[in-house]
């Protein structure tokens, strides 16, 4: 027998409901996602100022476009959006500064297609890839371009396969440096093909050009922005470019008109650090996404010679990671070095 309280009376029937609704409030919280979701932080994001890590020195077309979202992404949050640069180690300073800083997402980085290749280049990272960092969106691909001296012995793609064919050894072509994607597209090129051709690296892309257009080698690989005002202006023959469509804007014929399923892109991407709340990260992902599908500024991307993509945060996980599965077989198989 229980014996009653002589103290308790039963609560209202309103306070019931309250109490009700408070325990199942306190249920909720418990469920996986409920916090994320009531959390107020992708609401109120940016809280401050949000810091850009561009991973190169100042010009060129990453940090052009970079500044171009940064400025938009401002205007949005309401918050200054500060294009920090840490060039260096194939953009690793860049993408280790991001790791290390704080997962609130407040630092942000972008990065290339060497963020997929440095795991498999260089011996030892200061980072983790797919640990330490958190894919945010691909922004855009850049698209590539195999160009030879004006006086070359070939038009066209098949016309260059067939002379390198016959010659050897015989060819030099350069790129901006040993392990950047220009070096992995054309080693790719080569073997999908079947020739062989010798890599001069530089240290950047002037070098090359100057060498190709004084003779001393016969082609570069190099984004397709950098090599086409020598292209408009003769100074250049454009062979192919390596993307699996046309440019944007523009007619010359790609390697896979040639080798049907060849493509080569380089990515361009923002990551964040690790533990970034996941409302965070899809909140800038959503925001950027809106700034490059404006109009104006996919035109001013493809001006760079990009190809908008802004893409999901898994979707860029998963290509990143598909990535770096691709490109350390070329490594392995061209046994290519770091500088």
């Amino acid at each position: 027998m229980t014996r009653q309280n002589p103290h308790f009376s039963p609560p209202s029937p309103r306070r019931r409901d309250l109490l009700c609704t408070g325990l199942g409030l306190l249920a909720g919280a418990s469920l996986p996602g409920f916090a994320q979701a009531a959390a107020p932080a992708a609401a109120t994001f940016p809280k401050g100022p949000v810091k850009l890590i561009v991973p190169f020195a100042p010009g060129g077309p990453t940090d052009t476009v970079g500044r171009l979202i940064a400025m938009k992404l401002q205007e949005s949050w309401g918050q200054p959006v500060i294009v920090d640069y840490k060039p260096g180690a194939g953009t690793a300073i860049g993408a280790d500064f991001v790791a290390k800083a704080p997962p609130d997402g407040l630092t942000i980085g972008m990065v290339n297609s060497s963020f997929a290749v440095n795991p498999s280049l260089r011996k030892t990272l200061p980072y983790d890839t797919l640990k330490d960092i958190a894919g945010i969106t691909q922004i855009a691909n850049l698209q590539l371009a195999i160009v030879a001296r004006p006086d070359a012995p070939f038009n066209t793609l098949a016309e260059l396969i067939a002379y390198a064919k016959k010659n050897p050894g015989k060819l030099t072509y350069g790129t901006p440096g040993a392990g950047s994607t220009t070096h992995l597209g054309a080693e790719l090129l080569k073997r999908e093909a079947g020739f062989d051709m010798l890599h001069a690296p530089f240290k950047g892309s002037s070098p090359a050009h100057t060498e190709l257009m004084g003779g001393r080698i016969d082609l570069v690989v190099d984004p397709f922005l950098s090599v086409l005002p020598f292209v408009k202006a003769g100074r250049m023959k454009l062979i192919a470019t390596l993307g699996d469509k046309p440019v944007p804007g523009f007619s010359y014929p790609t390697v896979a008109q040639t080798l049907p399923g060849f493509h080569v892109n380089a990515l361009l991407g923002f990551i964040a650090p690790h533990g970034t709340p996941p409302a965070v990260i899809e909140k800038i992902q959503s925001d950027t996404r809106r700034v490059l599908l404006d109009p104006e500024m996919r035109k001013r991307v493809e001006e760079q010679g990009m190809e908008v993509v802004a893409s999901t945060p898994a979707q860029f996980d998963a290509f990143v990671q598909s990535e770096m599965k691709r490109w350390a077989r070329v490594i392995a198989d061209a046994g290519i070095q770091p500088e």
